[in-house]
């Protein structure tokens, strides 16, 4: 069957991918490059998990999942880059006027625990690209981290890989001043229309 990737309209299965085993636990819900800084740091236990389900209810939803079968087995946020911070970080540059709603971003690619190392990570970044093309993006980019052939700790892996997104067929930009896990980010884009 393969995986299918579709846009993140199921609260419980965005829960299952980057949500906390316990509801009360503060964990990102990969909220932290979504919603501006000031509101994810307020928010705590239960909040965090009540504004994604509000995120997924919102269209388009925040992101979308993989699936192999019935069983969810990755998720990516993706968005409009002026409803993500983005828009507002210094470390990144912006090629273009941050408030442009026709570029989105692409910020976390997560594939479950013991579904790595199958193409999951490039279906959902492929799913990503499909996702924003089919709501207008004209062009989406990302900040994965340039590391060559070095391995990336699994927990800094979910910003991707230049790699990753080279295959993708995303070009490198920019370089930028954000660095995760000792390795420089790079602003890679792909452009759709």
């Amino acid at each position: 069957m393969g995986i299918v990737v579709r846009a993140a309209t199921s609260f419980d299965d965005v829960r299952t991918m980057v949500g906390p085993k316990r509801p009360d636990a503060n964990v990102c819900w990969c909220l932290s490059y979504r919603i501006p800084s000031r509101e994810n740091q307020q928010l705590s236990g239960t909040a965090r998990g009540d504004r994604v389900r509000e995120l997924v209810r919102q269209d388009p939803p925040p992101g979308v999942l993989a699936y192999d079968g019935d069983a969810v087995v990755g998720w990516a946020g993706v968005h409009p880059r002026p409803d993500t911070t983005f828009a507002r970080n210094r470390r990144i540059p912006h090629l273009d006027d941050p408030g442009d709603t026709g570029v989105w971003s692409v910020w976390c690619i997560r594939v479950r625990p013991g579904h790595r190392g199958q193409g999951i990570s490039h279906a959902l970044l492929d799913g990503a690209v499909r996702f924003a093309d089919e709501h207008g993006a004209r062009v989406i980019e990302g900040y994965p981290v340039d590391n060559g052939s070095a391995k990336v700790d699994l927990t800094m892996a979910y910003v991707g890989t230049r790699r990753l997104f080279e295959r993708a067929g995303f070009e490198h930009r920019a370089d930028t001043t954000s660095v995760l896990n000792g390795f420089a980010r790079v602003l890679m884009r792909r452009t759709l229309r």
